[in-house]
């Protein structure tokens, strides 16, 4: 199964949408006091993982096409490339969906 720019595009905003909020991401992810490890803001995170999968399913695209066309792409090489894709935008669309829950179950609590 292959996945389209549209359905990664949609998981990244997903995400991004649950993440922001009243505090921002990078005040929760910023190293506090003066220590010299900082960590990379979630947004950022996000953005490089979607980045990942979208590079994926271009290399299973690319696979595919030489496959069909016959310009040198063994049958292992694009069915292993698609199986990355896969298990990239699976790995993805868990990320979005704990995610979500997390941010419904901040809405949920009572202060």
């Amino acid at each position: 199964m292959l996945v389209t720019t549209n359905a990664v595009s949609a998981i990244a905003g997903a995400a991004l949408g649950a993440a922001s909020g009243s505090v921002g991401a990078s005040s929760l992810f910023s190293a506090g006091g003066t220590g010299s490890v900082s960590a990379a803001p979630f947004a950022s995170l996000i953005t490089g993982a979607v980045g990942d999968v979208s590079r994926l399913e271009d290399q299973a695209n690319a696979a595919v096409s030489g496959l069909m066309t016959g310009t040198g792409v063994d049958v292992h090489q694009a069915m292993i490339a698609t199986q990355k894709a896969d298990m990239a935008f699976e790995l993805a669309l868990a990320m979005r969906n704990k995610a979500v829950q997390a941010y419904q179950g901040v809405l949920g609590m009572q202060f």
